[in-house]
């Protein structure tokens, strides 16, 4: 991987086999390959800049067919793309404060209070909105979904800021700074495989 980035998994306790993320060349370019077997991982980019827009490209090659992000037991996600924002601890709901905080206690790394993951989904409609089953700090929407475009490059571009206020607008009036940028996969719930690729992220005014 490029220096700026380096890899994350879970924390020791809960441990899984790490999703593997390489450079290759593809279409005459090279891009991130990110592949996934019963595994769980990201790679993590620090960001102290402005970030509006973000854009990026991604192709999906083999999905997975069992993901749902209604439960904990298949909440797996082939491709992901994520924002990290500096919320204010107290600005998370009290019910979710302490959950948090002993979340944080386990891990090694700086847990971020909220994340929002564009995500390429197998059972949701493009355009969903919601919350992992696993913590309300991490919001999903879905940008693709299913088989329909496999091996075939999508770009989109995103305000993040209008996307915080659409789904952590509720607990904060104004758009915090970004922590970092993440790009994951994992598929340690279905027990599934994935391949997929992510290109040309870019940040925009």
């Amino acid at each position: 991987m490029p220096e700026a980035w380096r890899f994350v998994g879970l924390p020791e306790r809960y441990a899984k086999p790490h999703t593997l993320f390489d450079i290759v060349e593809l279409d005459n370019k090279k891009v991130l390959r990110v592949r996934t077997d019963k595994s769980y991982g990201n790679v993590v980019h620090e960001w102290k800049d402005p970030l509006v827009n973000l854009k990026f490209r991604w192709r999906l090659d083999t999905g997975l067919l069992k993901a749902n992000l209604k439960s904990k037991t298949t909440e797996d996600v082939a491709l992901k793309v994520c924002v990290s924002f500096n919320m204010p601890i107290d600005a998370v709901p009290s019910g979710e404060r302490a959950l948090f905080k002993l979340a944080q206690f386990f891990s090694r790394d700086k847990l971020p209070t909220a994340t929002i993951c564009y995500i390429w989904a197998h059972a949701e409609a493009v355009g969903t909105e919601q919350a992992s089953p696993y913590t309300g700090r991490v919001r999903y929407i879905v940008v693709d979904s299913g088989e329909a475009q496999l091996k075939t490059w999508q770009e989109h571009t995103r305000n993040v800021g209008a996307d915080f206020l659409k789904v952590f607008g509720s607990e904060s009036a104004a758009v915090p700074t970004v922590s970092t940028i993440i790009v994951g996969a994992d598929s340690d719930n279905t027990g599934s495989s994935s391949l997929g690729y992510v290109a040309d992220i870019t940040v925009l005014p």
